[in-house]
């Protein structure tokens, strides 16, 4: 088992009890053309991935220049700050914070000047030994400003040995263990990298006479990019003045897409695997439905995430959809904090109920995850406060039992309630008539990946590494990326 010093920080529970994403990059390579501007819009296209800084870095193929900021991409950007950002390449990032603090200092991209030029990263994952990587970087005399593993990536590669970029991050790709996808700009290039397990979507597509790569395929589709194709794992995307050219940097190992990617993190729009992710999730909706059916008037969904979920319960059930929740979209979106009454008043402030909807109906409320529990108990009270006869309460993904180490905020063991609690305690502690999870099976049937295996070890807890002394290798044996 890893060890509970690796386990994330948790920010402290609020109104939003599901699992978090580290971040989104970005990057593009177009000839002409105002690089900022458009990864300005490619990361609203990411914002859901991240909202707690952002940050662009770009080159005219001699200067590289950034700009990060804690806040929204609307927040932290404007014309002014904009306009010194010039260059025809570029990355960008949003970020949550997960292994390291929410500060300006461990906002992306980060940048470096070095002995083959000036540098930036930008980073979606995290790493499970970056405690040793940390270590060799110190004894080699390396400062670093703080604790993440984005700065981190950024040092081994700086300080390894090849002659070109591509050499360098070819090595850092043997020594990196766990979950990256990376947008790297040099003077004169771009680079985006996945991980030899692919725990994170990456993809890339073209744009005129240039090409973007992104976290998601709705950034791309935003900007009208088309030969969108996904980043398979251990792939380096190189694209420069000859064009785009795609290179296995490291041999693929066992997949393991993180399949909360299609339970809740990637946008409705986007596509992972060929697979469109708004149909996946009715399809789990449809699997929860088969395997925890009830008899009730309505279907509804928790907004926006459970949306597509509940709509798939209620075209398996028979029983009709309907909206019983109203969404404040705006309530995060300011730095001004709520008054303890506001805090206590909690989910209120991103819901209300349609009381004249709700009033005397049996409801099955479908939610995409319980993690910390911290909400389930006061939409269920709101939800009778507005004449609900009956609640059931379906979960489209099975009890989160253990914490993530591959870059998502699961919160620690302590914190996670179907770690401490059965389902029937669960389901007594919010308040439901009937508590239904998602088996794991029935995530996979559902999501019915054609490439192969997920990671689903926030729910079994079968980690895909295994610790010894000094770090951690992949249980299974394989050659190259990260053997040992």
């Amino acid at each position: 088992m890893i060890e509970p010093h690796l386990l994330a920080c948790a920010p402290e529970a609020s109104a939003d009890d599901h699992p978090h994403e580290e971040c989104g990059v970005f990057g593009i390579y177009l000839p002409g053309a105002d690089a900022a501007r458009l990864t300005f819009f490619a990361l609203y296209a990411l914002q859901h991935r991240g909202q707690e800084s952002a940050g662009i870095a770009v080159s005219d193929g001699q200067n590289l220049t950034i700009y990060k900021e804690m806040g929204l991409v609307s927040q932290v950007f404007n014309e002014t700050n904009l306009a010194p950002l010039q260059g025809h390449i570029g990355i960008g990032h949003v970020r949550y914070s997960t292994a390291d603090s929410s500060r300006r200092v461990s906002a992306g991209p980060f940048r470096l000047e070095s002995a083959l030029g000036p540098i930036a990263i930008s980073h979606n994952g995290n790493l499970v030994n970056s405690g040793e990587l940390r270590q060799e970087l110190f004894a080699r005399g390396v400062g670093l400003t703080s604790k993440s593993d984005t700065e981190t990536l950024l040092q081994v590669l700086v300080g390894s040995t090849g002659d070109t970029w591509l050499e360098r991050i070819k090595q850092l790709m043997e020594k990196a263990m766990g979950a990256y996808c990376l947008t790297i700009l040099t003077r004169d290039a771009l680079y985006g990298v996945r991980d030899p397990w692919g725990f994170r979507p990456l993809s890339v597509g073209k744009l005129h006479q240039g090409w973007m790569i992104a976290s998601e395929t709705c950034a791309l589709q935003t900007l009208g990019a088309s030969e969108i194709r996904e980043i398979q794992p251990g792939e380096i995307v190189i694209v420069d003045k000859d064009g785009m050219r795609i290179i296995q940097g490291v041999p693929a190992g066992k997949p393991n897409l993180c399949i909360f990617e299609y339970i809740y993190f990637a946008r409705p729009d986007s596509i992972i695997d060929g697979q469109l992710i708004h149909e996946v999730r009715q399809e789990l909706g449809r699997e929860l439905a088969r395997e925890h059916p009830v008899e009730a008037d309505l279907v509804m969904g928790v907004p926006d995430s459970a949306t597509a979920h509940a709509i798939g319960y209620a075209l398996e059930s028979g029983i009709p959809y309907s909206e019983g929740f109203v969404k404040n979209r705006y309530i995060g979106r300011t730095f001004i904090q709520p008054d303890d009454h506001l805090r206590k008043a909690g989910v209120a402030l991103k819901f209300n109920t349609l009381s004249r909807v709700l009033a005397g109906k049996r409801l099955v409320v479908v939610d995409d995850s319980i993690v910390r529990g911290t909400t389930s108990k006061p939409i269920v009270d709101m939800l009778r406060a507005a004449g609900a006869a009956e609640v059931h309460l379906r979960i489209s993904s099975a009890p989160i039992e253990h914490p993530c180490f591959m870059g998502v905020d699961m919160a620690t063991y302590d914190e996670l309630i179907a770690h401490r609690m059965s389902v029937e305690g669960i389901r007594q502690m919010v308040g439901a008539d009937t508590l239904g999870f998602l088996s794991i099976d029935g995530m996979i049937k559902a999501a019915a990946r054609p490439q192969g295996n997920f990671c689903v070890a926030c729910f079994s807890g079968e980690y895909l590494f295994r610790q010894k002394a000094g770090g951690f290798v992949p249980k299974e044996s394989q050659s190259g990326a990260g053997s040992s």
